[in-house]
């Protein structure tokens, strides 16, 4: 299997989808991450073992901990530019199977959405000049880099709590092959 398509597989559970978020910001233990996300601490180093085993976190120093050592892991979203799900790579199964899990996210995060009139909400299915998807593409990338670049701990003061999903991605033009992917996948 190759890591890309091992890197999208790894994506498609919304709790690594939770861990990815959370560990933009800082380096946190399986242990730190369980509290957070109110899980078992053995839950959460399972999934860490997995993104890690794809390579979608990485190990960012260790602590001793009551006589043991735990690691700290953190995302490192700007190696992430070139993920699977961006370039195309995995095959249907994988995407459809990271659609899922992104689809059940962002239902859990709607779930926390604060009553203010902040916000933004599109979708689109349309044709447009190839200079308008260069445009848009590239500053859907910008507002990605900036709001990870600026992503901090878990309540940090001064913070607020958001939620940004981008999903781009040109279309074909073959209805034959808008069919949904069917999904072996576990």
């Amino acid at each position: 299997m190759s890591l890309e398509v091992s890197a999208l597989r790894a994506l498609a559970h919304p709790l690594r989808l939770q861990i990815l978020s959370l560990l933009t910001g800082t380096a946190l233990s399986a242990a730190e991450v369980a509290r957070e996300l109110g899980t078992t601490q053995a839950n959460a180093s399972y999934h860490l073992r997995v993104l890690a085993e794809a390579g979608e976190v990485v190990t960012a120093g260790e602590e001793k901990i009551r006589g043991g050592v735990a690691k700290r892991y953190r995302h490192p979203w700007s190696s992430a530019a070139q993920t699977p799900q961006r370039s195309g790579a995995a095959g249907p199964a994988e995407q459809s199977a990271f659609m899922r899990a992104l689809a059940a996210e962002l239902l859990r995060r709607n779930g926390l959405r604060h009553a203010s009139p902040e916000g933004y909400l599109s979708d689109a299915e349309m044709w447009v000049t190839p200079a308008a998807w260069s445009e848009v593409s590239a500053l859907v990338r910008q507002a990605s880099e900036l709001i990870h670049s600026s992503a901090s701990p878990p309540r940090t003061p001064g913070t607020i709590h958001v939620n940004l999903v981008a999903v781009l991605f040109r279309m074909t033009d073959d209805p034959a092959s808008s069919e949904p992917a069917a999904d072996g996948m576990s």
